[in-house]
């Protein structure tokens, strides 16, 4: 399998993020910087951008030499951007956009352990720092592992799948990828659509390693503070419980704008709605581009327009960092 990124809704990222000259960006996700190349040649224009893969800003030192003066790779994690980019002097944005999720080679990269179908380490940090999913599997009681694969990989069987990773560990630790992918598929069923049985117990584990909820809630909230009036938001996620963190986030920062003419409208004491909703759902890949990246079809792209309302004060986060 190529570990080629795709950019997933590449033209519809670039039309929903409206980028001009002389306007100050971030690519919050960097990645492959699919993106930011996408940006950078739409307009005349300065792209900051945030990755806290080792590979990933590698790959970014190159683009920096590609766009003199207009394109800078900041290390950290995105959910820290407005510390980030007021360490390097820059206080507004015109527009941010988020890849949420991982990316492609990072999943074809049998040493990174993200996937069930390559044998490797059983890791699967995006930075290289903290604990492993291995080490969860082998450390966290059965309840814990229970709670974390219902919660993060909504799979139905979570206490089965939880039960067996203890049972097989107390015979042998659990160190490679596929050990993991066997012992869930000797409790899991392969669904009807073919999905992999490890597919939600692994998605689970990555998302408490790299803590991206988390982390999704707190680059919203900066992004927030951040973009100018009529600046632009744009957020692609790739499953159910990110789409459903952003949806919400937008609705109700936009006073409920937009979602339905049944909703309640906003207390009269509630804050000025801080974002307008440019669609009022999300916007899908084609069936082209689906057939093209089969990857892709699970994506949804979201946008919200900045207003000039200030920005919903954020106690400071107390989240896990990974």
């Amino acid at each position: 399998m190529s570990s080629v990124h795709v950019p997933v809704l590449l033209n519809e990222m670039v039309q929903a993020l409206a980028p001009r000259d002389g306007g100050v960006y971030l690519d919050g996700t960097f990645g492959r910087g699919g993106y930011s190349r996408a940006i950078l040649n739409a307009a005349d224009c300065r792209v900051w951008a945030i990755d806290r893969d080792p590979s990933a800003i590698e790959q970014a030192r190159v683009m920096e030499t590609e766009y003199p003066g207009r394109f800078t790779i900041l290390c950290g994690r995105f959910g820290d951007m407005e510390q980030l980019l007021k360490g390097a002097g820059v206080d507004e944005l015109d527009g941010v956009v988020l890849d949420i999720g991982v990316s492609s080679p990072q999943i074809d990269t049998a040493e990174r352990g993200f996937s069930f179908r390559l044998p490797g380490p059983l890791d699967m940090r995006m930075g290289g720092e903290g604990p492993t999913a291995a080490d969860i599997v082998n450390q966290w009681d059965e309840v814990e592992l229970a709670k974390v694969i219902r919660d993060f990989g909504e799979e139905h069987r979570a206490r089965q799948v939880a039960r067996a990773i203890v049972r097989a560990r107390d015979i042998e630790p659990i160190t490679t990828t596929t050990q993991l992918a066997d012992i869930v598929r000797s409790v899991v069923r392969k669904a009807k659509d073919g999905l992999d049985p490890a597919t939600r117990t692994f998605q689970a584990l990555r998302i408490q390693v790299n803590d991206e909820l988390g982390e999704l809630d707190r680059a919203l909230a900066a992004a927030e503070g951040l973009l100018r009036p009529g600046g632009h938001l744009v957020v692609v996620a790739f499953h159910s419980l990110e789409d459903k963190r952003v949806k919400a986030f937008m609705t109700a920062r936009s006073g409920g704008q937009g979602i339905s003419r049944h909703m309640p409208g906003p207390a009269p004491d509630a804050p000025k709605p801080t974002f307008t909703l440019a669609k009022r759902s999300s916007i899908k890949p084609s069936e082209a581009e689906i057939r093209a990246n089969p990857r892709c079809r699970s994506s949804r792209l979201r946008v919200a327009v900045r207003t000039d309302a200030p920005a919903v004060p954020q106690a400071a986060s107390r989240g896990r960092r990974a």
